[in-house]
């Protein structure tokens, strides 16, 4: 897989869960993407509520997260 970095801070090699958050919040075929810190911040909300959220997608099934 290829490496990919944060659009705002530069955070370099995103986990897949966090491209997968990225997707599944901002649209699929997003080309640019947030780490954790900066998509807390872009959605107004915590990085204790992304986590959550993450947990509720595996919870479901959503094959975008380990």
């Amino acid at each position: 897989m290829k490496k990919i970095d944060c659009i705002s801070c530069g955070k370099k090699d995103l986990d897949k869960n966090t491209i997968g958050l990225n997707k599944k919040l901002l649209g699929k075929n997003i080309s640019n993407y947030y780490c954790m810190d900066c998509l807390a911040d872009y959605l107004g909300c915590t990085v204790d509520d992304l986590k959550d959220k993450i947990e509720e997608f595996k919870d479901e099934g959503c094959t975008l997260f380990e």
